[in-house]
């Protein structure tokens, strides 16, 4: 089973949304490397990714989806304005709640954000 930390980002009713090349809009985050606690992979693929500095991370829920365990974290980030697409990532995106359903995204990635907007 791959373990996953997947995070959220929200700004002013918006989520930050990456998309790799021919990739289906996700939510940044990626495979916690051996030896790593899921906490310090979403800093460290939040940053790799987008540019963007976590000033704060709490954890929201373990979600598992197929062969993959998602470890979800928000985010509060101290460079907003900065996100960028960094390494793999060519495009970065900060999108409207209500845009959820028009994005090409995969169920585990409408689940977590689901999940996240059902706490506001």
């Amino acid at each position: 089973m791959k373990i996953r930390a997947t995070v959220i980002c929200e700004h002013e009713g918006n989520i930050l949304f990456v998309r790799k090349a021919r990739s289906k809009w996700a939510l940044p985050g990626g495979k916690v490397e051996r030896n790593e606690r899921p906490v310090g992979a979403a800093e460290r693929e939040l940053e790799e990714e987008t540019g963007l500095n976590v000033d704060g991370l709490l954890y929201l829920q373990e979600l598992k989806a197929r062969d993959t365990v998602h470890h979800v974290f928000e985010a509060s980030v101290v460079n907003v304005a900065d996100a960028k697409p960094c390494n793999e990532i060519v495009d970065c995106q900060w999108h409207p709640y209500g845009a959820m359903d028009e994005l090409d995204t995969t169920d585990a990635t409408r689940h977590i954000v689901k999940s996240f907007l059902r706490r506001l």
